[in-house]
């Protein structure tokens, strides 16, 4: 069996948030760029070892913001591929919801026939 070697530990300084009874010092930019990446609250607790009130508490804004951040990178990258990929789906796709486009007409006034055409 292999022995495990001893491993060095160093002690270094965070700039954060104190946060929790044991007192965490959490920096608020990785809270914000795990909520980028898509992390579910759970998933961001069980990184630092924080309870989800605790983290919804105190980075409501970094969720926020990480979160928004996502978001406009995929649209930029579905508008990307629908434009210069000729992606002919994702055209559909953004038709339908940014433009309000739908595939079956939808009887209204609008489509309804010009009053002179009797």
């Amino acid at each position: 069996m292999a022995e495990r070697k001893t491993r060095k530990t160093t002690t270094i300084e965070v700039e954060g948030v104190i946060v929790g009874r044991d007192k965490k010092v959490i920096p608020a930019q990785d809270v914000e760029k795990l909520a980028a990446i898509g992390c579910k609250n759970h998933e961001i607790c069980d990184w630092f070892g924080l309870d989800e009130n605790t983290l919804t508490y105190n980075f409501s804004v970094e969720l926020t913001r990480g979160r928004s951040s996502l978001k406009q990178s995929l649209r930029r990258a579905m508008l990307y591929n629908a434009i210069n990929n000729n992606n002919a789906a994702l055209q559909i796709f953004l038709a339908k919801n940014f433009l309000g486009m739908s595939d079956n007409p939808v009887n209204s006034e609008e489509n309804a026939p010009l009053p002179w055409a009797e």
